[in-house]
């Protein structure tokens, strides 16, 4: 996992010349696109490398031979756009983004072509693309989506294939993963966030029992 990281310098300095240069140039299209399209929090804009890229790097970070990811509610692009950047140089890697907002999916699709990132963007609603999509899926991951319980239920035919869910949680974390314990197919770590001291990062696996192969 990353040390805790709280500066954009100090964040550049841990990581590649090229996924640094990348992340720079995503961090400029976001502010240069966040006065059309709400991209992150007003409020958050100022922090954006501590808040918004360094909480997402501990994503990938934490599943770092995971190649296919999948983002659900990717939004301004946290976790699932800086995950797809710290892969671009990986051979075989992508990275699917799913997100309805039509404007939010432009953005994202810009940054994507802009760095170079191995994205590949779903404009659409997360059942919609559940009920279409059947490619293999190493990973999956969602932030500031949606609670505990209703992400895996988002996840669950992925986690039953034998992906690793990684989700970033705030404050509420300990109630939704006292209501997320109670279903018993699935083996729960928590872990302390690198970035905020109130925050979790949630990793769910499904036990071997239930793993299915995919259809």
């Amino acid at each position: 996992m990353l040390r805790p990281m709280t500066s954009q310098s100090e964040i550049l300095a841990a990581l590649p010349e090229d996924t640094g240069r990348r992340l720079s140039l995503y961090a400029d299209l976001l502010r240069r696109w966040q006065p059309t399209i709400n991209l992150v929090a007003p409020s958050t804009l100022p922090d954006l490398w501590s808040r918004h890229i360094g909480d997402s790097l501990q994503v990938q970070a934490a599943l770092p031979d995971a190649l296919t990811w999948l983002d659900f509610g990717s939004g301004g692009g946290f976790p699932g756009l800086v995950t797809a950047i710290v892969l671009a140089d990986r051979p075989g890697a992508r990275v699917h983004l799913v997100e309805s907002d039509k404007r939010k999916a432009a953005f994202l699709r810009t940054v994507s072509r802009e760095t170079g990132a191995p994205a590949e963007i779903h404009a659409e609603r997360i059942e919609a693309f559940n009920a279409n999509f059947a490619g293999s899926i190493d990973a999956v991951s969602a932030r500031a989506l949606a609670p505990l319980v209703t992400l895996v239920a988002y996840a669950e035919k992925y986690l039953l294939q034998g992906a690793i869910g990684v989700f970033p949680k705030g404050q509420q974390a300990e109630a939704e993963l006292t209501a997320l314990s109670l279903d018993r197919r699935y083996q729960i770590e928590s872990v302390p966030s690198q970035t905020q001291e109130t925050a979790r990062l949630v990793i769910v696996r499904a036990l071997s029992a239930w793993v299915v192969p995919p259809k």
